[in-house]
């Protein structure tokens, strides 16, 4: 199967190429940098609607996965940034989805709990249509989810939330660089949640890319929902750090210039329904996580 990859110098994308190579299928892979570590790869600005076509139609795919995204919550409320987010979250999501309609091939558009306002405690159903985006990111995210709905009918629609891999910054890699440095850490124990761990995620979609189940899902690590606190309290005991971490209100934080969601509680059991094998426990792709960055050296 040939699957052409976007984002492939982000974290998923990254993880997405490689096991899709261990899968023995064909993958493309695409940026919009020159240059990249895999042999298959094509530059591409995903908000040029002529290079997508043209890219895309050249290669005639079986599938593309969009990993592609602007993904700086903050700097997206920035007014000189909020057209250039919508122009990739939206436009260039758009331009990949009309090309897939074109080669009438499938298309996975990875999206975010950023959709949802992030109220209440309930889980968030992948077919829950109660969207109320509270920040630019989230609004841009939910126009590309829509562009791909309206104009294919063989998309899967991916939501993720607090995603952690090798190729990028992550919550992980920061609280290990703050917890060196510092003794006591203040995390916001408010936000509730499940970690991502991208190399679990890669996995499962292309398990999802074999298939004709289509639809919206729900894709985190399992393990039970978690605060950001919880989450750090697991990093500095499993890496062997004695930083103390304090607990502390999304509102005494106050950094934080997206509002972010205080429940992000994703319900994933459509993945299960559909035959899909669900990601291991968080606390287990956090051990592996730390013992991939040691060997890498990339933390």
């Amino acid at each position: 199967m040939k699957v052409f990859v976007t984002g492939v110098g982000g974290q998923l994308g990254f993880d997405v190429m490689n096991r899709l190579k261990a899968k023995g299928h064909e993958p493309i892979g695409s940026d919009i940098l020159d240059s990249s570590e895999f042999s298959n790869y094509v530059k591409l600005d995903i908000t040029d609607e002529i290079a997508v076509k043209s890219v895309i139609c050249d290669i005639t795919p079986d599938v593309v996965i969009h990993c592609a995204a602007w993904t700086a919550v903050d700097a997206a409320e920035d007014e000189e940034n909020t057209e250039k987010v919508f122009k990739i979250n939206a436009k260039g999501s758009e331009n990949i989805a009309k090309a897939c309609k074109e080669l009438d091939c499938k298309m996975v558009y990875i999206s975010t709990d950023y959709v949802f306002d992030g109220q209440g405690e309930t889980p968030w159903d992948p077919d829950c249509k109660d969207y109320a985006p509270l920040s630019v990111y989230g609004k841009s995210k939910l126009e590309g989810e829509k562009a791909v709905s309206s104009i294919l009918d063989k998309y899967f629609i991916v939501r993720i939330a607090w995603v952690f891999g090798l190729n990028g910054k992550n919550f992980i890699k920061t609280m290990l660089n703050v917890g060196a440095k510092y003794d006591t850490v203040r995390v916001v124990c408010d936000q509730i949640g499940t970690p991502t761990y991208t190399l679990d995620l890669a996995r499962l979609l292309v398990d999802m890319v074999e298939t004709e189940k289509y639809g919206y899902y729900h894709a985190t690590n399992e393990g039970g929902y978690i605060s950001w606190y919880d989450f750090a309290c697991e990093i500095f005991r499993q890496a062997g750090y004695n930083t103390k971490v304090v607990p502390v209100t999304t509102e005494e934080y106050g950094i934080s210039k997206a509002a972010r969601p205080f429940n992000s509680r994703l319900d994933k059991s459509k993945l299960v329904k559909n035959g899909f094998e669900p990601l291991p426990d968080w606390q287990d792709a956090l051990s592996r996580y730390l013992k991939e960055i040691e060997q890498s050296g990339t933390n």
